[in-house]
C-alpha cells in the first residue's frame, strides 16, 4: 500500500521539493514525518497526517500484541498510505528489589500528602520492546515503515523486519549512532538534536546512570547533528528536535536532511489524546520550559518543568532503571490529574513547543498542510 502520487491528488502541495530521497522511499507527498508520541498518539492522529501527504506513526511500545494490530487495520481503514510502526529496543532490566523500595521511599511523602496508602503495592511501570511475538505481527499486518527507539533489535529480528519489505529507520543522537545505523541496516536516519522532545534515543552510551549523564553532556543540538550526521552516512537524514512550523523544516532541509519528525506541533491538535493537563503546559510553554529528566521511566526524556521534577529531581539518582520508575509515581500521577494538576505527570515536549500554541484546536490535517506551505514559501519553491 502506498500513498497517491501527489499530481493525481486535488489540493495537494506539488511534488518539487529539494530532496525527493525520503519521498519516494516511503511514498509520501511532504517530508513531514509524525513524532510517535507515546500516550497522545492516536490511530487517528497517524491516518491524519498520512491522510495529508505525510508519513503517520504508532507508539506500538504502548501496546500489546492485540492492540498493535487493531491500531494499525484502524489506520488503514481510514487511509490509503503509508504508517510507521514505532517500536522501542531496550532490555528489559533484571529485578532490583533494593532500587524500587529505595524510589518507593522517596516518594512516599507524596502519597502521605494526597492521602495514598505509601505501603500499597502500585503497578509495574514499563514499555514493551520489540521482541520475537510483535515481529511475528509486523510479518502479519506489514506496515510500510517500522522504526526503533534505543537502537536496533538483534539482527534476526531486523532481517525478519526488512523481509517484510518495510523500510527500516531508527533514531541516532550522534554522528557515532548514525553511522551505527547505516551499517546495519537501516533505509533512513533519524538525528535526533538534544532539543527533542521525549526519552533521548542514545544507545551507545546506555549502559549505566553515569554513562548516560555524560552522553546527555555532551549531545548536539539538532542544527549542528543534521549537517554532520548527513556527511557522515550515504541513507537519507530525517532531522528531529525543535522543529515546529514552515522555518524549521526548511532549516533542516537546507542542512541536509531530507525530510523533519514533528511531535510537540502536533499534541494540541484534535486528534492527539493529550491529557488537559498536558495540553495546559503547553498553552503556557515557553522557551526555557523544559527539562531532561528521568523520574518518569528511568531514562532521560524532555518534558515540562513540573513539581516532582522541581523537588526531586530532574535527574535522580533514585529513580529504578528503565522502564520501571513510572509505576510508584502512577498512583500520585493519577490522583494529582483528576484534581486539574500535572504534578506528577511526564509533559513530553521538546524545546520549541511554544511555537506551537497556534495550533491548539486544529486538525492534524490542517496542521501538515500549513507546515508544508510555510516551508516551500521560506524554500522559494512553487505554490
Amino acid at each position: 500500500m502506498s500513498a497517491s502520487p501527489a499530481s493525481s491528488t486535488p489540493g495537494r502541495a506539488p511534488g518539487n521539493w529539494p530532496d525527493r530521497r525520503l519521498l519516494d522511499l516511503f511514498g509520501i507527498e511532504v517530508p513531514i514525518l509524525l513524532g510517535p508520541l507515546a500516550g497522545p498518539g492516536t490511530p487517528e492522529l497517524a491516518a491524519a497526517v498520512t491522510q495529508a501527504g505525510g508519513l503517520g506513526a504508532l507508539p506500538c511500545a504502548m501496546y500489546d500484541l492485540a492492540q498493535f494490530e487493531a491500531a494499525l487495520r484502524e489506520v488503514r481503514a481510514a487511509v490509503d498510505g503509508p504508517v510507521n510502526a514505532n517500536f522501542f529496543c531496550h532490555r528489559p532490566p533484571a529485578p532490583d528489589p533494593v532500587a524500587m523500595l529505595a524510589w518507593r521511599t522517596r516518594l512516599a511523602p507524596y502519597y502521605v500528602e494526597l492521602g495514598l496508602d505509601p505501603e500499597i503495592t502500585p503497578p509495574a511501570g514499563g514499555r514493551t520492546p520489540f521482541d520475537a511475538d510483535f515481529c511475528a505481527v509486523v510479518e502479519r499486518v506489514r506496515p510500510e515503515v517500522v522504526s526503533f527507539h534505543f537502537g536496533l533489535p538483534e539482527p534476526a529480528l531486523l532481517e525478519r523486519v526488512k523481509k517484510t519489505g518495510a523500510k527500516v529507520i531508527s533514531a541516532a543522537t550522534t554522528v557515532a549512532e548514525a553511522r551505527f545505523l547505516a551499517d546495519h541496516g537501516c533505509d533512513a536516519v533519524i538525528a535526533m538534536g538534544l532539543e527533542a522532545g521525549g526519552h533521548r534515543a542514545t544507545f551507545l552510551e546506555a549502559d549505566g546512570k553515569v554513562a548516560m549523564a555524560g552522553a546527555m553532556a555532551r549531545q548536539p543540538g539538532t542544527f549542528a547533528l543534521v549537517p554532520q550526521v548527513a556527511d557522515a552516512v550515504p541513507v537519507p537524514v530525517i532531522a528531529a528536535g525543535g522543529i515546529a512550523d514552515g522555518r524549521g523544516i526548511a532549516a533542516a532541509l537546507v542542512l541536509g536532511a531530507s525530510a523533519a519528525q514533528i511531535g510537540s506541533a502536533f499534541l494540541l491538535t484534535r486528534e492527539a489524546r493529550t491529557p488537559e493537563v498536558h495540553r495546559a503546559a503547553l498553552r503556557a510553554a515557553r522557551d526555557d520550559a523544559t527539562a531532561l529528566t528521568d523520574l518518569f521511566t528511568g531514562r532521560p526524556a524532555r518534558g515540562f518543568m513540573n513539581r516532582v521534577m522541581r523537588e526531586v529531581g530532574p535527574m535522580s539518582a533514585d529513580a529504578p532503571a528503565f522502564p520501571l520508575a513510572g509505576g510508584a509515581l502512577a498512583p500520585l500521577k493519577a490522583k494529582a490529574e483528576a484534581a486539574g494538576a500535572g504534578d506528577f505527570t511526564n509533559l513530553w515536549a521538546g524545546q520549541a513547543a511554544a511555537l506551537s500554541r497556534g495550533n491548539d484546536g486544529m486538525s492534524a490535517g490542517d496542521l501538515v498542510a500549513r507546515l508544508a506551505a510555510d516551508a516551500r514559501a521560506r524554500l522559494g519553491l512553487a505554490a
